[in-house]
């Protein structure tokens, strides 16, 4: 059953909720303009820069999007006791790091900035508020599919841009052999590879960005989403609003030993083996993906 969505002192969460579809929709114009080449809206610049940052390539479109939403919940509630941090953030004071807050934002302006480059159209914004470390309310827009994900009050659904909303639709598959799995296109190393037919799933697609993954679960067009910390493990904001989403639906994200993510402000990477499905089938998926990967890198911290 749905249940108010717990807020800072002085949010509503009808205010709250209005300004996140605005702000989000607002970042679709801006995203898709940049990929198409024309003239982003609300004053940006045009041109797609692009520089190669410590964890990969960051465009103005990026840029863009973390200093839009950012700027609307700052300017719309200045006092709030609430930390903001964006993968596009370049410092912070160690004595006073957003996520050491009781309330904090996580945001992700571009998940899946390659294929945004590429365009394959397997790009998403990422956005969640935690509270006391652990994500409270999350939104995962794809704006190519003119999706907006909310999960909030122990309820997940998706909205269109006329506000209709429509609630997620996990698959009835139960069995570990049906099940279908979503991997990373561009962040897959040999462990993974090796991994991946020891699970003795149905099938596997790989697209990029953990939210178009996510999102393909709360479909029911996938079941499982898998990643393991290589080269580039995922970052705090990569996994933030699609948990989020996810476990509103009634499905699971955690490491593969069963432990819950957790969102410090002294490890921001998220390490291991990270296991996401839509629920029934978790604790085999984890039993088996524990077996494989003693095989595969006995060391391999879970």
């Amino acid at each position: 059953m749905a249940s108010p969505v717990a807020l800072p002192h002085g949010v509503k969460e009808d205010h709250l909720m209005a300004l996140l579809r605005r702000s989000a929709w607002e970042a679709a114009d801006l995203l898709r303009a940049y990929a198409r080449g024309q003239q982003p809206p609300y004053g940006y610049p045009a041109r797609l820069a692009v520089e190669e940052g410590r964890d990969g390539p960051v465009s103005a479109a990026d840029r863009a999007v973390h200093h839009h939403l950012l700027q609307a919940l700052s300017r719309t509630w200045p006092h709030a006791p609430w930390g903001l941090l964006s993968e596009e953030t370049t410092h912070h004071d160690d004595r006073d790091h957003p996520l050491d807050r009781q309330w904090a934002w996580l945001l992700d302006p571009l998940d899946g900035t390659r294929d945004f480059l590429e365009g394959t159209g397997h790009y998403a914004v990422h956005l969640a508020l935690l509270h006391q470390g652990r994500p409270r309310l999350g939104l995962v827009l794809l704006p190519e599919r003119e999706e907006l994900w909310f999960g909030a009050g122990g309820r997940c659904w998706r909205e269109d841009r006329q506000g209709i909303p429509r609630p997620a639709g996990l698959s009835g598959r139960r069995r570990c052999e049906d099940l279908i799995l979503m991997a990373s296109r561009n962040h897959r190393d040999k462990r993974l590879e090796a991994l991946i037919p020891r699970l003795g799933l149905a099938g596997s697609r790989s697209v990029g960005s953990v939210g178009c993954k996510v999102a393909a679960i709360l479909r029911g067009e996938a079941d499982v989403y898998i990643s393991l910390s290589g080269r580039s493990a995922p970052k705090h904001w990569d996994m933030a609003a699609p948990e989020a989403v996810l476990q509103a639906a009634g499905g699971c994200f955690r490491h593969g030993d069963g432990r819950p993510l957790t969102y410090s402000s002294s490890e921001l990477r998220q390490t291991g083996c990270l296991i996401a499905s839509h629920g029934p089938c978790q604790e085999q998926l984890e039993a088996r993906a524990r077996m494989a990967l003693a095989a595969i890198d006995p060391g391999f911290a879970l």
